[in-house]
């Protein structure tokens, strides 16, 4: 019980820090505003900065795996950039000692996300009436992406073809599938056709990645590895090392990402395209 309490203590220690490294830049940028874009309607400001910075909560019925985007960019001095790599190196010890506690102390996860909020009363307060009581302990921890150098230009086009494959055993995918309503009749069958094939074949998990701001970067000159350019995906404000306080030229894709996907379907994909156990979303490779 007591490696509960050091551990909650510091990583409500570690959460005040992040709140004031991201206070601390909102109060620089008061002072000294840069320039800065984002993407859709909305203009580029100190309103808008602080909810990008401060956004640490679920809305009610948001899916605990999806995060909101604030995607922009900011033309930062070296000043500006001291304060991002504060909050990032405040954000990087929350999330190491967030994952002490998984692995742990799981068992305080929900009284973090219910109790920790109330520690900043003004932003409580302020998000409560819009239904947001809960930290979304992912948006705490994500880092604010930074440009290695100065850009020449960014190109920003919505990724909407992203997902992740885990492999799988068929003995992995049959104890899934044993964990379900075995008596129901498409389980049955999905287990019966595990059962036709080899035990050594490997089988693939996919899933689908919600779409995500991807921005090529070019470089004004090549890094110390020859490299002139780097991808990163967006979902906070890029902050672009710029002493003039100029941004980079860059295009304006549309607010919200395409329904369908917007490359071509390779030709050469390893997977079926129908799945071998929808279910578990398991798909056989060709």
């Amino acid at each position: 019980m007591e490696r509960q309490y050091h551990l909650l203590a510091r990583l409500e220690h570690d959460f005040d820090h992040v709140i004031e490294t991201c206070e601390a830049l909102i109060g620089h940028v008061e002072h000294a505003p840069p320039k800065g874009w984002v993407l859709g309607d909305t203009p580029f400001d100190i309103a808008w900065l602080r909810h990008a910075l401060l956004d640490f909560w679920y809305q009610d019925g948001q899916d605990g795996r999806a995060t909101r985007n604030y995607i922009g960019l900011i033309a930062a001095d070296s000043t500006l950039l001291a304060y991002v790599a504060d909050i990032n190196h405040a954000k990087q010890t929350f999330a190491a000692t967030l994952a002490e506690i998984r692995q742990d102390a799981p068992s305080l996860l929900p009284e973090i996300k219910a109790v920790l909020p109330f520690r900043h009363p003004t932003l409580h307060d302020h998000l409560r009436g819009q239904g947001l009581a809960r930290l979304h302990l992912k948006q705490c921890w994500r880092h604010l992406p930074v440009a290695d150098a100065p850009l020449s230009r960014v190109r920003l086009a919505w990724y909407s073809s992203g997902r992740s494959i885990k492999r799988l055993s068929v003995r992995d995918a049959e104890r899934r599938l044993l964990e379900m309503d075995t008596e129901s009749p498409h389980i049955r069958i999905q287990l019966r056709h595990l059962a036709d094939i080899p035990d050594g074949e490997p089988l693939a998990q996919v899933q689908t990645q919600a779409p995500v701001m991807r921005a090529n970067l070019f470089f004004r000159e090549a890094l110390s590895d020859g490299r002139m350019r780097r991808a990163m995906n967006l979902p906070l404000p890029l902050f672009i090392p710029s002493e003039d306080g100029r941004l980079p030229s860059h295009n304006t894709p549309k607010a919200t990402p395409p329904n369908t996907r917007t490359r071509a379907k390779r030709a050469d994909t390893k997977l079926e395209d129908a799945p071998f156990l929808p279910s578990l979303r398991v798909y056989r490779y060709r």
